[in-house]
């Protein structure tokens, strides 16, 4: 990555801030501008040649879905740059916020009472529900709709919720797809955040309220999903 400035930490050597399965991101400067690159890896079990035209094509659709979601009105980092040649994203990069994840583990620790707990977290349900109603109703896929992948900006509760990584996002229009979006959240949230069962209700209403009409399908959805889910569990 030598085509634009990088970060250094100590003795001149590059932070890598994250690696996952499907990229790694680092600290950049773009433009004078703190910004992230997520370069997307190549998957060494692929043909070289197939390997690189299913990246190229993972990462158009995931800046086409990061342009969808800021056309709805979705908070998104900003997107500065695509590099096709490389696999690379370069986007803004949101140093005083907080994943959802973090927030809801800080808040359901504090010594509020319980009532305050209770109300803050519908508050943030509905928050992240208005949002999802958004996404959806604009046929925007996320793919991996977990509490690590929402964030709060300078956290507060007047703070705007905002989606990142879309890297297994798509355009598509079936309650089917959405009812499984919807299903990871509420396992994300059901297996790291105890008692969320309200959270998520909060979710739903809220989701339905934005999304409007077609939310009746895409709920059915998520009951089916959510009965196969129970049926392999049971299974094994």
């Amino acid at each position: 990555m030598t085509d634009l400035q990088i970060h250094s930490g100590p003795n001149g050597v590059i932070e890598m801030i994250k690696q996952g399965a499907e990229a790694k991101l680092y600290s950049v400067k773009f433009l004078g501008k703190p910004a992230i690159v997520k370069e997307r890896l190549p998957k060494k079990y692929r043909h070289p040649k197939l390997d690189e035209i299913l990246s190229k094509e993972r990462t158009k659709t995931e800046a086409k879905c990061i342009m969808r979601c800021r056309m709805n009105g979705i908070h998104t980092p900003a997107l500065f740059w695509v590099d096709l040649v490389h696999n690379r994203i370069y986007m803004e990069y949101l140093q005083d916020s907080t994943t959802a994840k973090d927030y809801l583990i800080q808040l359901q620790s504090s010594h509020d009472s319980g009532d305050s707990i209770q109300a803050r977290l519908a508050e943030f349900g509905r928050k992240i529900g208005h949002v999802l109603g958004k996404l959806h109703k604009g046929n925007i896929i996320h793919g991996d709709l977990t509490t690590s992948n929402i964030l709060l900006q300078n956290p507060t509760e007047e703070s705007p919720v905002v989606l990142i990584d879309f890297g297994l996002g798509y355009v598509d229009g079936s309650p089917e797809d959405k009812g499984v979006d919807l299903y990871v959240l509420e396992r994300a949230l059901l297996s790291t955040h105890p008692n969320s069962e309200s959270l998520f209700a909060a979710v739903l209403e809220s989701y339905s309220r934005e999304y409007g009409k077609g939310a009746t399908d895409v709920i059915k959805k998520l009951d089916e999903v959510r009965l196969r889910g129970r049926k392999r569990t049971m299974v094994g």
